[in-house]
């Protein structure tokens, strides 16, 4: 059977402090979870019920080891894992300063395992056939991966569903030449030619389209192809616009953040779940960026993905003032 959410790109091993509010020098304790953000995706659209896997590659390692049993262990195939033996599986520190102070440390050096998947590796079949494909900017950083990616969206085309999630991360993109936003802006357009969904930040808005402002980000990455554009505005909610002219304001669940990393991969697990369940533009939003707010509330990202029941609940609990224009 296809799978309902089939994601490409970045997995890796999240060492988190077990002390908030200070640095690493001073940290004594960590936890170690399953990372990297569209293998969290798949994580997510899996606690949700649905069939997930991920395309991408670890090191020749013990943390290899333990990327393919927690994947499992969260119900999300592992058959699309491979080996390379380019570099150690990418571990990532992080330091937290709640509320909004959330340092990375990526160790992904000289060239992480994920960004060595190449086109002839990729399974096209389980591509073409997925009802939700994502990919992720990092995708496009670096040789093989961004061919490998480029092929599977081509080979896609724009059967089901594909979501650009746009994932600008300017240390990934070794080659300092196309480092340069303006010059990465041509891989994104050709990414956006085949993508039926974008999300993304500000940031990484502009990017991609060149624009920074909300809504003329969303009319630049409908008018580059997409049919939905999800704009996350951090403080200031979500702006989502779709092709057929709706446009949806979400404001933000107000939540005690904890950790706001995982928040984002936690919304692109809810927003594959709301598309999968052919809710409206202005529902699924909400309930993506209802889940996202319950991750910023807890330390992790992997293990703290909900379920439908406790983002309902949340819901219930929280009054947003959404307006749908």
């Amino acid at each position: 059977m296809p799978f309902e959410v089939l994601t490409m790109g970045r997995v890796g091993v999240d060492v988190y402090p077990l002390q908030t509010g200070v640095g690493l020098a001073e940290v004594t304790s960590f936890g170690k979870y399953l990372g990297g953000s569209p293998t969290n995706v798949a994580v997510a659209a899996a606690r949700y019920g649905h069939s997930s896997a991920v395309i991408t590659k670890t090191g020749r390692d013990p943390f290899g080891d333990f990327v393919r049993t927690a994947l499992e262990g969260y119900g999300v195939d592992s058959r699309f894992v491979g080996t390379s033996g380019i570099a150690p599986t990418p571990v990532t520190f992080c330091e937290i300063f709640p509320p909004d102070d959330f340092p990375l440390y990526f160790y992904r050096l000289p060239k992480a395992p994920d960004l060595d998947i190449r086109p002839e590796e990729v399974d096209l079949g389980a591509v073409r056939d997925a009802r939700i494909l994502w990919v992720t900017g990092t995708g496009l950083s670096e040789e093989p991966s961004r061919s490998a990616t480029l092929a599977a969206l081509t080979h896609r085309a724009t059967s089901g569903t594909t979501v650009f999630d746009l994932d600008w991360r300017p240390t990934f993109w070794k080659d300092t030449a196309w480092a340069d936003p303006a010059k990465a802006r041509t891989h994104y357009a050709e990414a956006l030619r085949h993508t039926t969904v974008a999300v993304g930040n500000l940031a990484e808005c502009e990017v991609a389209t060149g624009e920074r402002e909300p809504y003329a980000a969303a009319k630049a990455l409908l008018a580059a192809g997409v049919q939905l554009a999800v704009v996350k505005q951090g403080p200031k909610g979500v702006l989502a616009m779709g092709h057929d002219g709706s446009i949806a304001e979400i404001p933000p669940v107000p939540v005690d953040v904890v950790n706001g990393l995982g928040a984002g991969d936690a919304f692109g697990g809810a927003l594959c779940h709301g598309l999968l369940s052919g809710w409206d533009t202005r529902r699924t939003v909400t309930f993506a960026n209802a889940a996202g707010a319950i991750v910023a509330s807890r330390l992790a990202c992997s293990d703290a993905m909900p379920t439908e029941a406790e983002v309902e609940a949340q819901l219930r609990a929280a009054t947003p003032n959404e307006r749908e224009v």
